[in-house]
C-alpha cells in the first residue's frame, strides 16, 4: 500500500468530520429542547422510558457510527503491518539517546537513516535500555521499541528530501534530543552512500 500516508489522513478526516456533524446535531438538538421544553411551557416533565424505537435508536446508529471508525481504523493498521516482498530491511536500535541504523550490508549510522526513492522500507525495532518509540511524522508511523523485543513498521520512501525522526516515547533527561534525519535519495546515490567505508 504505497499510499498509506493518504489513507491515514483518509482515516482521521472521516472521524473528525463524523465528529463534528453529531457535536453540530447534539449541540442543536440540546438549544432546542432547552428552549422548547423549558419548564415554564411544560411545568410537568413527560416520561418516554418505553419508547422502542427511541431506545433501538440510540444504540443502534451509535454502534454504527463507532464500527464504521474501527473498520476504516483497522484497515489502516492492516496496511502498516502488511510490508511488501521487495521491502528494504533496516535494522534499528533505539538507546537513550540516539538511534542507530544497521543496513543490510551491515553498514551503521547513528542520526541518519537514508533510503532509497521509490522502495518501500521495513523498519525492524528494538531498544537496547528503555521503552522508546519511533516517530516519523511525515509517514504517519509511529511504533514502540520495546527491549528484548522485535517490533517492526514500514513505509514507502516515496518523496526525496529530508525528514525528522523523533522518539515519541518519553525515555529520559535526553528524550527531546533523540532525534535523526530520514534522507531519501535516489537509488544511485543510495547504493554509493551504502558501499562507502
Amino acid at each position: 500500500m504505497e499510499n498509506i500516508v493518504k489513507y491515514a489522513d483518509n482515516v482521521l478526516i472521516y472521524i473528525i468530520v463524523f465528529c463534528l456533524i453529531l457535536l453540530v446535531l447534539i449541540t442543536a438538538a440540546m438549544i432546542y429542547f432547552a428552549v422548547r421544553y423549558r419548564k415554564s411551557r411544560t411545568p410537568e416533565a413527560s416520561d418516554i422510558r418505553g419508547n422502542l424505537k427511541l431506545e433501538l435508536a440510540w444504540m443502534i446508529l451509535p454502534t454504527i457510527i463507532a464500527l464504521s471508525m474501527f473498520y476504516f481504523g483497522w484497515e489502516s493498521f492492516l496496511g502498516l503491518r502488511a510490508v511488501p516482498p521487495d521491502a528494504i530491511n533496516i535494522d534499528v536500535n533505539a538507546m537513550q539517546f540516539s538511534w542507530v541504523f544497521i543496513y543490510p550490508n551491515q553498514k551503521e549510522s547513528e542520526g541518519l537513516m537514508v533510503v532509497p526513492q521509490g522502495k518501500p522500507v521495513k523498519v525492524n525495532l528494538t531498544s537496547l535500555d528503555v521503552i522508546h518509540s519511533f516517530y516519523l511524522p511525515a509517514f504517519r508511523i509511529k511504533m514502540d521499541a520495546v527491549p528484548n523485543m522485535k517490533t517492526y513498521t514500514w513505509f514507502y520512501a516515496d518523496k526525496p528530501g529530508d525528514y525528522h525522526i523523533l522518539c515519541a516515547e518519553f525515555c529520559g533527561v535526553g528524550h527531546a534530543d533523540m532525534t535523526a534525519t530520514l534522507r531519501i535519495v535516489p537509488e544511485s546515490e543510495y547504493q554509493k552512500w551504502l558501499n562507502k567505508k
